[in-house]
């Protein structure tokens, strides 16, 4: 949320919460957004659904139908209103092809987005690399790091100005602002 609120988020944002789990994120911006402006999508609609259940003091804030089972980031059913999209602890865990293709569709699908923030792990390392909270990242299997400057390549291809937070994120992920 505090990296929302440095983003400017009012409770009048429309908020997509990419690989939104058990609604980790969703518990908190739920009741700060107006009622249907958060979306969640994840690879299980079941973790997403129990997270509803039990993680949100009014459930009745989120449709069910503002969650959307989604493993392959083309956001299905979720309206172009969209203003703010997170993607947190999601391409840590996923191989390198993930996230060019996620942001050129986040970018086409989401006109009205002004910015999206993604946690990564960086590293030039063609092994394994020990990130400043201590946890061995890889190339090649998960937890994934990437270089920067591929990274970033990767953001301006799909279309967004790339930029590096210096907040300090659990586990030495690093935070990319798009807009």
């Amino acid at each position: 949320m505090a990296a929302l609120a440095d983003r400017g988020m009012t409770p009048d944002d429309h908020l997509l919460d990419i690989g939104c789990g058990a609604l980790r994120l969703g518990h908190l911006a739920v009741p700060f957004l107006h009622p249907g402006h958060y979306w969640g999508t994840d690879a299980s609609l079941a973790l997403m659904r129990h997270g509803r259940t039990v993680e949100l003091p009014d459930p009745a804030r989120l449709p069910e139908t503002h969650l959307i089972e989604d493993a392959d980031f083309t956001f299905p059913g979720i309206p172009e209103t969209i203003t703010l999209a997170i993607a947190w602890g999601v391409f840590t865990h996923l191989p390198a092809p993930a996230l060019q293709p996620a942001l050129t569709t986040l970018r086409a699908r989401f006109p009205r987005l002004r910015a999206a923030l993604v946690t990564l792990f960086l590293a030039d390392s063609p092994g394994p690399h020990r990130q400043p909270d201590g946890v061995v990242t890889h190339p090649g299997r998960p937890p994934y790091h990437r270089p920067r400057t591929t990274i970033e390549a990767e953001a301006r291809a799909a279309g967004f100005t790339p930029a590096w937070s210096d907040r300090r994120l659990p586990r030495g992920q690093a935070l990319l602002i798009l807009t």
